[in-house]
């Protein structure tokens, strides 16, 4: 960091199993790449190249290695995975993933309907040679999982091999796991933390006030994904209370009161 403050939360530092941040790539160019690593590698655990956007995206391999130079793991939005999947073109993806030299792989099944013992079994197989994040939740609005089944399959892709599982929430945050206006589904949130380790889980959570309701329940260590490449670092003023909407939270309880003298 820049300079010193006192009494901020002890924030992981990488490589870190807890506290990761996600980024969406959905089509930066190469400058805008470097210029994002360039003030917030640190900061930045994984960058997902959204949905599809790595077959049409320019200078392909020149960004990826951008990332990986700034040691940021980069992998390929789940509905790519999926586009191959129904296809029967598993092996190809592998190729591809491997002539990029990527090493980690988001098994989804957002967009199509893969049986849970299939996802489950390329889980296994996968993650003897990557690290491999599973997503778990639809794209489809209309498509509800009770909490029981959210968890059960949180559950056994850990199990599987996961390193990490997903909670689906798309880029837009209207799914999944909040409303659809955004609002978190809390009580579907508290079923799942009964049962699932929460270091475990990255929460999609794109839109600000979702960011703070995670930070405000799970502390500034929570996992959070889907961060807009403007977003990273207005993201960890919020985890280190330097931001108005966390400011209080992570004082000790003697500061948090007005401030009527100076030193």
């Amino acid at each position: 960091m820049n300079f010193e403050i006192p009494f901020l939360p002890d924030r992981s530092i990488k490589p870190r199993k807890d506290g990761v941040s996600m980024v969406m790539d959905k089509g930066l160019g190469i400058y805008q790449a470097s210029d994002l690593v360039s003030t917030a590698a640190n900061i930045i655990d994984f960058i997902k190249l959204g949905f599809g956007t790595s077959y049409v995206t320019g200078n392909l391999m020149e960004k990826i290695k951008i990332y990986h130079k700034a040691g940021i793991k980069v992998y390929f939005g789940g509905t790519l995975f999926e586009s191959f999947l129904i296809r029967q073109k598993l092996d190809e993806y592998l190729k591809i993933i491997d002539k990029f030299n990527i090493d980690t792989i988001e098994i989804s099944d957002g967009s199509s309907q893969i049986s849970h013992n299939i996802k489950c079994e390329i889980i296994r197989r996968l993650s003897t040679k990557y690290t491999i994040l599973s997503e778990v939740g639809s794209k489809d609005a209309e498509v509800h999982l009770s909490s029981a089944e959210w968890i059960n399959e949180m559950q056994s892709e850990l199990e599987s091999g996961s390193s990490y599982v997903i909670a689906e929430a798309r880029e837009s945050g209207n799914v999944g796991i909040y409303d659809n206006t955004g609002k978190t589904e809390a009580s579907l949130v508290d079923s799942i933390l009964k049962s699932v380790p929460s270091e475990k889980i990255l929460w999609e959570a794109p839109m600000k006030h979702q960011q703070v309701w995670f930070i405000k329940k799970l502390g500034t260590n929570v996992n959070l994904g889907n961060i807009a490449p403007a977003e990273i670092i207005p993201l960890e003023t919020l985890r280190l209370g330097l931001r108005g909407d966390t400011f209080m939270d992570f004082l000790p309880p003697e500061m948090k009161k007005t401030i009527d003298k100076i030193q």
